[in-house]
């Protein structure tokens, strides 16, 4: 949704990162990445036409992308998401609401210290 991906915007600003691309859906997201690379893909699990989890699977088996740190945002934490998540190679996950400190720690879990 466009709300939550202003917060996250907002504070991934206020960390300091500012070179950051974002998108409406998963499909966009991954051909975005297909042509400009990330570090990390921080994805809500519920997104219209691919969820998180199918967007984490084709990162995984695209020989460019597949070591692209993944943090899955969710409002369900439901232990199959997670675990699934996990099969796939999610880096970290983040369960909504969330505070930005919360979303930091998150992410330098994954990175290191912002």
């Amino acid at each position: 949704m466009s709300t939550s991906r202003g917060l996250i915007l907002q504070a991934l600003d206020a960390f300091g990162i500012r070179n950051v691309q974002h998108a409406s859906d998963g499909a966009s997201a991954l051909a975005a990445l297909g042509s400009k690379p990330a570090h990390l893909v921080i994805s809500d699990y519920n997104m219209p036409g691919m969820d998180g989890l199918h967007l984490l699977q084709a990162l995984r088996q695209d020989p460019k992308l597949k070591s692209t740190g993944f943090i899955l945002i969710t409002g369900k934490a439901e232990r199959p998401i997670i675990e699934a998540g996990q099969r796939l190679g999610m880096n970290n996950f983040i369960k909504k609401p969330f505070s930005p400190p919360d979303l930091q720690k998150c992410i330098e879990a994954v990175v290191g210290r912002l």
